[in-house]
């Protein structure tokens, strides 16, 4: 059972690197900025695993602070899904983050066919 609620409205983006899981706010910050060529304080989510692929962290600026969410696993691995180009970074959706922390393989998940409203020009 997981707590954590994620907001639909913002964007996900996966560090495309291995993080080291003893940073805290200022070093996640730091990656977000250095790496990702991104600004933490954009109200975007930033996604981190390390190494092993046993942890992540998320990291959040909710306006007044930043947010931290960790998770540890005593046994298997996160699928971290592969990075496309030289970015270090990867867009994933809000669905595929749930997937991922649950535990859930992306290749064998199968979407139905759902309507999609086209964009007006």
């Amino acid at each position: 059972m997981s707590l954590l609620s994620l907001p639909a409205h913002v964007h996900y983006y996966l560090y495309a690197g291995h993080a080291d899981m003893r940073r805290t706010f200022e070093g996640l910050c730091d990656l977000v900025r250095n790496e990702m060529q991104a600004d933490p304080l954009d109200h975007q989510v930033y996604i981190f695993i390390n190494r092993r692929g046993t942890q992540v962290k998320l990291l959040l600026w909710e306006g007044d602070g930043f947010s931290i969410y960790h998770k540890r696993l005593e046994a298997g691995t996160f699928e971290r899904p592969a990075a496309t180009g030289n970015g270090q970074q990867v867009i994933i959706s809000r669905t595929s983050l749930q997937l991922i922390l649950q535990g859930v393989r992306l290749q064998s998940v199968s979407y139905r066919k759902r309507y999609e409203r086209k964009p007006s020009s």
